[in-house]
């Protein structure tokens, strides 16, 4: 469920997931790939300066490529949106071109799976 919001807060930004095959999707983490000409590490940086978050890094070949958004452990919707939040403020920051609205398709994707009106 954590996953399917982040990736829907990643196709809402126009980034890509780099996992593409549905089948190949993780309930742990969404690792989304940088627009070309933009380092995953100068972002990451910035967020954890800024907002005091820290995101997965690239291993490998996709080193500085992308960046990596867990979704596993103690978390809840809350915390899932604030962990986007500081991604979307930081896409901001940098200047990489992204759409904005991701969080609210994070929230929207969350509220359709759980919630139900209360009586």
């Amino acid at each position: 469920r954590f996953g399917r919001a982040a990736r829907a807060a990643v196709t809402a930004w126009g980034l890509e997931v780099v996992a593409q095959n549905p089948l190949e999707y993780s309930g742990v983490l969404t690792a989304v790939m940088m627009p070309d000409g933009r380092g995953a590490d100068a972002f990451r940086q910035v967020v954890l300066d800024r907002f005091d978050m820290s995101l997965g890094t690239g291993l490998g070949k996709l080193k500085d490529k992308i960046f990596r958004i867990g979704h596993l452990g103690d978390l809840n919707d809350l915390t899932l949106a604030g962990t986007l939040s500081g991604v979307e403020m930081g896409l901001a920051l940098t200047g990489t071109r992204h759409k904005a609205g991701g969080v609210l398709a994070a929230l929207e994707t969350l509220a359709s799976e759980s919630l139900a009106p209360v009586s």
